[in-house]
């Protein structure tokens, strides 16, 4: 590493473990605003199950928060991360201690060491930081601070479709933007919507066949 011997580096040892128990899971969840639950448990179980992988595909640890490299390019992300990290903090009006507490990081000089550069985030930490940081809108954060710290738990993510999700989402709500929109179709029958979702569902084919055929 250029300024900074591996040795120098901060870790958050007591989150480490990227944990998939009922305990954790409530606990993060709770965080966050309701409909963006089930995006953040689906996170979870995905980089707790890419750590396994990358842990068996690399000589790495499968401990989430620990340095994987050492190279000068992690390096120059770690402080552009940091960096930015400290920006959201002070937009939000929390200096580091009152931040540090509300992740529940007993040792602040940790979450300093990160906006400076010189400290990794567990997963579970990115995760308790974008509820606070970024709630309505978490899976960037995640993502970006997931393929800085966590660089092989990322690529196997990414090898899953993670960096599409984004996107996918998107499109998701645009449809459910569709059906909520339309007053006409929440006093539907039981009946009837089935009838209307046959019918969408074959327009919505025959749209995909068109399109592939241009």
């Amino acid at each position: 590493m250029s300024a900074e011997s591996k040795d120098d580096i901060k870790t958050s040892e007591e989150h480490e473990e990227v944990s998939d128990s009922p305990e954790f899971l409530k606990d993060i969840l709770n965080l966050y605003p309701k409909g963006k639950q089930s995006v953040v448990n689906m996170l979870l179980g995905a980089a707790a199950s890419a750590a396994k992988v990358a842990s068996k595909t690399a000589d790495i640890s499968s401990r989430v928060g620990k340095i994987l490299s050492a190279s000068p390019e992690q390096a120059s992300l770690m402080r552009e991360a940091g960096a930015s990290l400290k920006d959201l903090r002070e937009v939000a009006g929390l200096t580091v201690r009152e931040l540090s507490d509300a992740i529940r990081l007993p040792d602040q000089s940790l979450l300093a060491a990160v906006e400076n550069g010189t400290a990794t985030l567990s997963f579970e930490l990115i995760l308790r930081l974008s509820a606070l940081l970024a709630r309505h809108d978490p899976l960037p954060f995640v993502i970006r601070y997931t393929r800085t710290y966590n660089p092989e738990v990322w690529a196997v993510l990414e090898s899953w479709g993670a960096g599409r999700l984004p996107l996918q989402l998107e499109r998701e709500r645009q449809f459910i933007n569709i059906y909520r929109s339309c007053d006409a179709a929440r006093n539907l029958s039981d009946r009837d919507f089935e009838r209307v979702l046959e019918f969408t569902r074959s327009a919505f084919e025959m749209a995909l066949g068109f399109v592939s055929e241009k």
